[in-house]
């Protein structure tokens, strides 16, 4: 799905190990994990200078760079380490989150660390770890998506130790999803609005969204402007189509009926939900399958997370216009609306 990051977990452990904390094993993974990330990574010049090193993987650092000099140049975000190390972690996923809301509710549950206050998701670099958070979140009755993240972003706390690095999980992408994602990552490290994950991934899913389509216009081919076209068709359907259903299943929750009834009207939405699913596939994709496990899996939890990257993305893109589509102030505002009550701040994205 979109927006792709997940929590700062070496972040989180590092405030831990300073200011002291429960579930020591969680945080455990975190460092262990993080640390055997950075252990892997060495700087891209290295990669570049080494006569071993395969073309294509040559040719996508060397984009890979490109996208981050632009990303300071004409983005206005970060110069620094971050990006500028490559690894092959010999795996599909660097982090595996887990997410889980109730069977009645699109409220994700949160999890509270010192510092980086509630995230909506828990990360773990150990598939199974993560696999056995999810099983002990069923046993409490809650829905739960266990899924992949390619990268994540340690809000630039771990420049010192040389940035966040670019990785085999992702450098194969197509140029303009390649383009998006580290804009998106980038972003985590200009504005963190403690306890709001909404506001955080939404943010940086504008900014990938802007800076993707400044990248696609100035700087990439006609092919690859191509490719982005229909991928990102496909995206814009899909995302209308479970827009709709989030937004009937918030309305079913929130019914004046008993809970058994709630649940019949869900379980007919989303069977409804996927004979639309199949429906859009045959006449609009020619057989693209990207979102079949997304659809299959699709429960509240699924949901949920979504909307965390998605509902206040319209609210800042509107503020990027107020702001004369200049980088600079745009930034500022998001930094004010950051020190704002919760509330407050989503009040203000949501107003037209």
């Amino acid at each position: 799905m979109a927006g792709l990051s997940t929590a700062a977990v070496a972040a989180l452990a590092a405030t831990c190990l300073l200011g002291g904390c429960s579930s020591l094993g969680y945080y455990a993974q975190s460092v262990g994990g993080h640390l055997g990330v950075m252990r892997a990574a060495r700087p891209v010049a290295d990669w570049l200078a080494d006569p071993a090193t395969p073309t294509d993987l040559r040719q996508r650092l060397e984009l890979a760079q490109r996208m981050r000099e632009f990303a300071v140049r004409e983005l206005g975000l970060p110069d620094n380490p971050s990006y500028r190390r490559y690894a092959d972690l010999k795996r599909s996923a660097v982090v595996w989150n887990v997410v889980a809301a109730p069977e009645l509710s699109l409220q994700l549950k949160t999890w509270c660390f010192p510092v980086m206050g509630c995230v909506g998701y828990r990360g773990y670099f150990d598939r199974a770890e993560a696999d056995l958070m999810a099983a002990e979140l069923r046993h409490q009755a809650q829905e739960v998506l266990v899924y992949g993240v390619p990268a994540y972003s340690t809000l630039g706390w771990t420049n010192w130790l040389g940035g966040d690095p670019l990785l085999n999980t992702f450098v194969g992408w197509t140029e303009g999803e390649l383009a998006r994602l580290l804009f998106h990552e980038l972003a985590h490290q200009v504005v963190y609005a403690a306890d709001d994950t909404m506001f955080n991934e939404s943010f940086a899913t504008a900014v990938e969204r802007i800076g993707g389509a400044r990248w696609l216009e100035t700087q990439a081919g006609e092919p690859a402007r191509e490719a982005y076209r229909a991928l990102d068709a496909r995206r814009r359907d899909f995302k209308a189509l479970t827009l709709a259903v989030r937004m009937d299943l918030e309305a079913i929750y929130k019914a004046d009926a008993d809970a058994d009834a709630r649940r019949s009207r869900k379980a007919e939405r989303l069977r409804q939900f996927r004979e639309d699913y199949a429906r859009l596939k045959a006449e609009r994709w020619a057989g693209f399958a990207g979102y079949d496990g997304w659809v299959e899996r699709a429960n509240n939890a699924a949901f949920a997370i979504q909307a965390a990257y998605d509902d206040l993305v319209p609210g800042f893109e509107r503020l990027f216009e107020r702001e004369g589509r200049d980088f600079s102030r745009f930034y500022a505002e998001v930094r004010r609306l950051a020190a704002l009550p919760k509330a407050e701040r989503h009040a203000t994205l949501r107003a037209p």
